[in-house]
């Protein structure tokens, strides 16, 4: 069975869905643009209380299918786990910063609005210190990958993220003199994060304790998936006339998101075949490091700059080539496997 058809229809054809949704948003945003301002300024503390909604439907039942007890295993799998940290937190930010600088401010700035060139260059930083909780499950089970690893892995990157996330978005923005409020920010990481975190932990225990946690799971997907598509659907109410206005957006945000992906998932596929990691860990490992938690950076990006700042929308962007460009390297960590376990040659 290939890649693609081994998983579920949602998450298949996810990039189709985020497609149509972007098609509604703008109808419904030219037919109905009263409605989708009154949902606009529904605010408190700067969250938009629908889109708060949305990304709890979201988050929640991702969250739900992390077992924190697994971080006991952490030091099993010490080498993957240091790359993948490595990865997520010491380069993949710093990296994209870098390829949105140059793409952002001097290769494409000319065909870009010049007083949205700080809000796009914010959504890809922002998109690239969110590393993925949820369809890296998905990647490394078409990859074989070690479930113990990617459990244990994606739990510290939870715990990490906690910490982490504020300061590095922070100081990344900071550095392109890009405005960040900080407590607009940090409400975004205790709301989004530190408490979604907390609930599914409980919930979660609950859920084992009555022995119903998988069917829970199972009925959950569909409105997480929803909760989505929704979110797109607004976001794209609101930006459709400038969207139109600008076909080329969209193509040249997804520019640096694609190089990012493929150089990071690169650095830590080889860099975990150097260190001798299994090739079921490194599997895992590289594509952890490669994807993005994009529900808590459009999230953010939302929280932070608005729901039609340019922020928002890369984070969008960054969610529509999500899956293909995903099932590309799941497609060469599989057809790379005899090249990855041959000794290497000194």
């Amino acid at each position: 069975m290939s890649d693609s058809k081994s998983m579920g229809l949602f998450a298949r054809y996810l990039t189709l869905w985020v497609f149509l949704s972007i098609v509604v948003g703008i109808i419904l945003g030219s037919f109905f643009p009263g409605l989708f301002q009154i949902l606009g300024v529904m605010e408190v503390a700067h969250i938009n209380l629908p889109v708060a909604i949305l990304i709890w439907a979201m988050i929640l039942p991702m969250l739900l299918k992390i077992d924190y007890s697994s971080l006991h295993k952490v030091w099993d799998h010490r080498r993957g786990i240091a790359v993948t940290l490595g990865i997520n937190w010491l380069f993949k930010p710093f990296f994209m910063a870098l390829l949105g600088y140059i793409s952002i401010y001097h290769l494409f700035s000319s065909f870009l609005d010049a007083q949205m060139l700080d809000d796009y260059f914010a959504g890809l930083v922002i998109l690239s210190a969110a590393p993925c909780t949820a369809m890296v499950f998905v990647w490394s089970k078409l990859t074989h990958g070690d479930a113990q690893f990617t459990l244990s892995q994606v739990a510290l990157n939870d715990v990490v993220m906690v910490f982490a996330f504020a300061p590095i978005v922070a100081l990344l923005l900071g550095v392109a003199s890009v405005t960040v409020p900080w407590d607009t920010l940090l409400l975004s990481v205790l709301l989004y994060i530190v408490v979604p975190v907390m609930v599914a932990y409980i919930w979660r225990m609950q859920l084992l304790k009555r022995g119903v946690l998988d069917v829970v799971l199972q009925r959950l997907d569909p409105l997480s998936m929803a909760a989505l598509l929704l979110t797109v659907v607004l976001l794209f109410a609101f930006q459709g006339k400038e969207i139109l206005q600008q076909p080329l957006v969209i193509a040249i945000l997804a520019v640096p998101i694609v190089i990012q992906v493929y150089a990071t998932f690169s650095f830590a596929y080889l860099l975990n075949r150097r260190l001798g990691v299994r090739h079921n860990i490194a599997a895992p490992s590289a594509l952890i490091g490669a994807s993005n938690f994009f529900e808590l950076a459009v999230a953010t990006a939302i929280a932070l700059f608005g729901f039609e700042s340019g922020a928002a929308l890369a984070t969008v962007v960054g969610v529509l080539v999500e899956v293909p460009v995903m099932l590309t390297l799941v497609s060469i960590v599989n057809r790379s496997r005899g090249w990855y376990e041959r000794p290497i040659t000194k």
